[in-house]
C-alpha cells in the first residue's frame, strides 16, 4: 500500500494527473523521489504518442508542434515552468544568494520571468515544429522527460538545499538519501546508456545542463531548491530536444 501511496505523492505533487489524495507522511515521502522518474515517463508515453498521431493524421507541422508545445504543461500542470520563471528572476536581478532566495520565494512574476518564458515557448515551439517523429527521435524524447527527472531526483540528493526551501527540503529531509542516491544514480546511468545510441547528442546536453544546475546552485544561490530544480529540468529537457533536431539536421546533411 505505500509504495501506491508513495506514487501517490509524486504524481500528486509533480503533475496535473488525477490520483487519490493521501496524506503526506515519514513512510509514504521516503522513496517519493524515486517515484519522480514515474512521472517523465507518463509524459513521454503522452508525448510521443500525440506525435505520432499527429504524423499519421498528416497534420501540418505548426499543429503538430502547437500540441507538443502544450503537452508538458498540461500533464505536469507548469509546476516546473513556475521555478523556472522565479530562478529567471532571481539570475536576473544579479543579488546576493541571499536576496536571490527572497525572490525565489516572491509570490509575483516579474519582468524577466515574463519574458524568459516567452522566449521559451516560442524556441519549445519552433523545436517541436522542426523535429521529425521517426522511432529513433521518439525514443529519445521519451527517455529524456523520464532522464531529466531521475537527474533533479539524484541532485537533490547530492547537492545542499539552500534555508528557506520548504517543499525541497521537506522531500530531501524525508528520503532515504543513501538509497534514493544509489538507486536514481543507477537508473540514471541505465537511461543513458538506453538514450546514447540513439542520441548521444542528448546525452551531451544534458551532462552540460547538470554541469550548469550544479555551478549555478553553489555559486549563486549557495544551495539547490525546488524553483532551481524545476528550472534545471526545464532547460534539460529544451536542450535534450534541441540537441536531437540538431543531430537530425546533420544526419540529413551527411
Amino acid at each position: 500500500m505505500w509504495v501506491l501511496e508513495t506514487v501517490a505523492v509524486a504524481f500528486g505533487m509533480y503533475s496535473a494527473l488525477p490520483v487519490p489524495r493521501v496524506e503526506w507522511n515519514e513512510k509514504n515521502m521516503r522513496y517519493a523521489l524515486l517515484a519522480f522518474p514515474l512521472v517523465g515517463a507518463v509524459l513521454g508515453l503522452a508525448w510521443c504518442g500525440a506525435a505520432a498521431l499527429c504524423a499519421a493524421l498528416g497534420l501540418p507541422d505548426v499543429l503538430r508542434g502547437a500540441a507538443l508545445c502544450a503537452l508538458p504543461v498540461v500533464v505536469t500542470g507548469g509546476i516546473h515552468l513556475d521555478g523556472y520563471a522565479d530562478t529567471c528572476d532571481a539570475l536576473a536581478s544579479h543579488a546576493s544568494p541571499v536576496r536571490k532566495q527572497e525572490i525565489l520565494r516572491d509570490p509575483h512574476c516579474g519582468a524577466f520571468a515574463v519574458i524568459r518564458l516567452c522566449v521559451y515557448f516560442v524556441a519549445y515551439f519552433a523545436l517541436c515544429c522542426a523535429v521529425t517523429p521517426t522511432d529513433a527521435a521518439l525514443w529519445s524524447v521519451g527517455l529524456g522527460f523520464v532522464l531529466s527527472r531521475a537527474l533533479s531526483g539524484l541532485l537533490l540528493t547530492l547537492l545542499s538545499v539552500a534555508e528557506g526551501s520548504s517543499l525541497a527540503k521537506a522531500f530531501v529531509s524525508a528520503a532515504d538519501k543513501r538509497r534514493a542516491r544509489a538507486l536514481l544514480g543507477i537508473v540514471t546511468l541505465l537511461l543513458a546508456a538506453a538514450l546514447a545510441p540513439r542520441s548521444v547528442a542528448a546525452v551531451c546536453a544534458a551532462a552540460l545542463v547538470v554541469w550548469r544546475y550544479v555551478r549555478v546552485a553553489k555559486q549563486e544561490f549557495g544551495g539547490t531548491s525546488g524553483d532551481l530544480a524545476g528550472w534545471f529540468l526545464v532547460k534539460a529537457e529544451f536542450w535534450m530536444l534541441a540537441a536531437i533536431v540538431a543531430q537530425q539536421y546533420v544526419e540529413k546533411l551527411i
